[in-house]
């Protein structure tokens, strides 16, 4: 009896300390492991890779783990030589399938470079430039080429830019003819061709379009003065990229609408360039709101506060809408600038409805920075121009001619440094001409930027 009440409570403790457990504990659901980073790897394929004497119009890869194919893969893979008709591919459970369209040319090495386009299914792990390689003849070839391509205006690179090769030497080929070879740039600029003929090659750049042809002279493009004989030794050429003439912007093709017709003339009205402070490294400018005929600039005084005059001089450009003020600022000074209603008439006569009278300051000294830079081993025979660019723009440019330039009240701010090469000495870059084999002018871009600040000595150097 006695054992049987002790077992009878030590199974109550039990069931009690159980019940305990479970009301207390937080329920954690399994991890699922940790993720999968890995790409698909290749167990097999059907020619094998390198293969040679091929004959065969379909490819079968495997691969250890379901595979698929990336959404762009046409963008992904490139097939050399460039084929007429594009291979057709399709991702099923483990296994990619490539059927060859083409007629495959007699002693000829193919390559597919799949880029980025095979990936896994669960985490979209892609191989990374896996290349499929075979031979119609005895051999793999071994050519290769390799090199960059720079946008000669900017120093820059753009990826989306292609390299093509073409066998036939002639200058229409581009204009006319696919390219035998084309091969994609990374996002440095970088491009390279493997299994290529121990052949000579023109090289061009192109935009990555559908024709992949210079049939438009506003497309960006790059040419080598002379063909390149490509074998086994590894090379490395640079090629500059240029536009020979800019996009023109499309006109709109919608009717001007009517407006009721005013019978009361209207008068001329002007804008000042600036309210009241003035950059003092800017010129102070007036435009009409329509164009003026009759322009009398000794009927506008620019004084000091006293009304004391300053002598000053106007530019007037082309429509009759826009003047400029020629004047050296002096910095954080009080200016005025005083603008008789009859300086201005139109073809009717019309003036300005009074006189008017703009009051303003320059800024101060301090709002500028001192800016020193220092040259090592800059070439000056090549007319370099050193170039200050915010965004997209050239702000201030700057002929060299010594290794040390300096500046006094520069605008404060972060500036992209460029180092133009102006073969002409024109101040500005210039494209080249495909038809003359002229090279662009290059530019190069400073991978330093500088900052200037505001009452402040800035001083870098600058080592090439």
């Amino acid at each position: 009896m006695i054992k049987k009440i002790i077992l009878l409570l030590i199974i109550s403790i039990s069931i009690a300390w159980m019940v305990g457990l479970s009301s207390c504990a937080n329920i954690i659901p399994p991890t699922g492991g940790p993720k999968d980073t890995l790409a698909p790897v290749l167990v097999s394929a059907t020619p094998v890779n390198s293969s040679l004497h091929f004959t065969t119009k379909k490819i079968t890869l495997s691969f250890d783990e379901y595979v698929q194919l990336s959404s762009n893969y046409g963008d992904e893979i490139v097939v050399s030589p460039y084929p007429v008709l594009a291979p057709l591919f399709e991702a099923r459970l483990k296994t990619v399938t490539i059927k060859l369209r083409d007629t495959l040319k007699p002693q000829t090495t193919y390559s597919i470079n799949f880029g980025n386009a095979i990936q896994d299914v669960n985490e979209s792990n892609a191989i990374k430039n896996f290349n499929y390689v075979f031979s119609t003849g005895n051999n793999i070839a071994n050519g290769t080429l390799s090199g960059n391509v720079v946008l000669a205006e900017s120093g820059e690179t753009d990826s989306t830019l292609i390299v093509v090769l073409h066998q036939d030497l002639q200058d229409s080929a581009i204009k006319t003819l696919r390219p035998d070879y084309f091969a994609k740039l990374n996002s440095k600029g970088n491009f390279a061709f493997h299994h290529l003929p121990n052949e000579k090659f023109s090289v061009y750049v192109l935009p990555d379009d559908y024709s992949k042809k210079y049939d438009d002279s506003t497309k960006m493009f790059a040419f080598l003065n002379n063909p390149v004989l490509v074998d086994s030794t590894p090379q490395q050429i640079t090629l500059y990229a240029y536009r020979e003439y800019e996009q023109m912007e499309k006109s709109t093709s919608e009717a001007p609408k009517k407006t009721k017709k005013n019978t009361t003339p209207e008068l001329l009205q002007l804008t000042f360039s600036t309210g009241g402070v003035q950059d003092i490294l800017l010129p102070l400018s007036i435009d009409l709101n329509r164009k003026a005929f009759a322009f009398d600039s000794s009927k506008i005084v620019l004084s000091d506060t006293n009304f004391h005059p300053f002598p000053i001089n106007w530019l007037r450009d082309t429509s009759g809408l826009h003047f400029t003020m020629l004047y050296t600022w002096i910095p954080g000074r009080e200016y005025k600038l005083v603008v008789q209603k009859d300086a201005f008439k139109d073809s009717a006569g019309n003036t300005l409805s009074r006189n008017d009278t703009l009051s303003f300051r320059t800024k101060p000294e301090s709002d500028y920075g001192n800016l020193l830079i220092r040259f090592t081993h800059l070439d000056f025979s090549r007319n370099p121009v050193l170039q200050f660019v915010q965004g997209s723009a050239i702000t201030a440019s700057y002929e060299i001619t010594q290794q040390e330039w300096s500046k006094k009240t520069f605008p404060p701010g972060d500036y992209t440094l460029r180092i133009l090469y102006d073969e002409n000495k024109n101040g500005k870059w210039d494209p080249g001409s495909f038809a003359e084999k002229r090279q662009p002018e290059k530019t190069f871009l400073i991978p330093r930027k500088v900052t200037v600040k505001a009452n402040w000595d800035n001083e870098m150097e600058l080592k090439f």
